[in-house]
């Protein structure tokens, strides 16, 4: 199981929003590249990004941040805002090494197919569920699709990758939602990243006891829990290793 620590940007800055309300959000540092190499040097090979500005507007706003994250070293998982073909591409084309799509997931079948034909398991869909519902454009909006109809349609597609976040325990450091985690992890076959609630070492145990269970349980993404030292980076990586 891999330990993705995020990285979400808002306005060029490291922050944390609660359940994604941007009314919500607390600034942990002013240099989101400095963070990524502190997660470096903890062990991680990996690091989740998110352009908030982005995924509230549609349009990358901090590719140069991003760019300068690249550049410590770690493979870079990024979302928020990925809803063309050329912001993909441009993603890809400054190092990133999986862009995930959300929003555009969501409205078309076809633009995820294309992707997939172009780009295989460099694209990762994430779904992001507001009780059970699909939410979208940085969790504003939600549908009326059910968040395992859609994560089947993506694997019928041939996305290797799911991100699923639990929206109602996200930043509230409350625990992840185990039981819809394991719902997504029977519902496909892919690989499924789970996000949303982690809060303290037992959560990772808890996921690893998961993933013994799941073999397409590839990994768990931390934020708000690292920035408040709820849980230990490196002792995160050795449990899940």
């Amino acid at each position: 199981m891999t330990i993705y620590p995020a990285i979400d940007i808002k306005d060029g800055r490291c922050v944390r929003l609660t359940q994604g309300r941007a009314d919500q959000q607390t600034v942990y540092s002013e240099n989101p590249a400095e963070v990524a190499a502190q997660f470096k040097a903890a062990g991680s090979g990996w690091v989740h990004v998110v352009d908030l500005d982005g995924a509230f507007s549609g349009e990358s706003r901090n590719l140069a941040v991003v760019k300068a994250i690249v550049g410590a070293g770690m493979k870079v998982q990024l979302g928020g805002g990925m809803r063309t073909r050329e912001a993909v591409e441009r993603a890809l084309g400054m190092g990133v090494t999986r862009v995930v799509v959300g929003t555009r997931a969501a409205e078309s079948e076809d633009f995820v197919r294309e992707l997939v034909a172009a780009f295989g398991g460099r694209i990762a869909v994430g779904i992001d569920a507001k009780n059970g519902k699909v939410a979208v454009k940085g969790w504003v909006a939600t549908t009326g699709t059910g968040a395992l109809t859609l994560a089947q349609r993506m694997d019928a597609l041939g996305v290797g990758t799911l991100i699923y976040t639990d929206i109602g325990t996200d930043g509230m450091l409350t625990g992840p939602n185990l039981a819809a985690q394991e719902a997504m992890l029977m519902a496909v076959k892919c690989r499924v990243i789970a996000s949303g609630g982690v809060s303290r070492q037992d959560d990772v145990t808890l996921l690893g006891r998961l993933a013994k269970r799941y073999a397409n349980l590839d990994g768990v993404i931390i934020g708000k829990a690292i920035y408040e030292k709820r849980v230990d980076l490196v002792q995160a990586i050795a449990d899940a290793g």
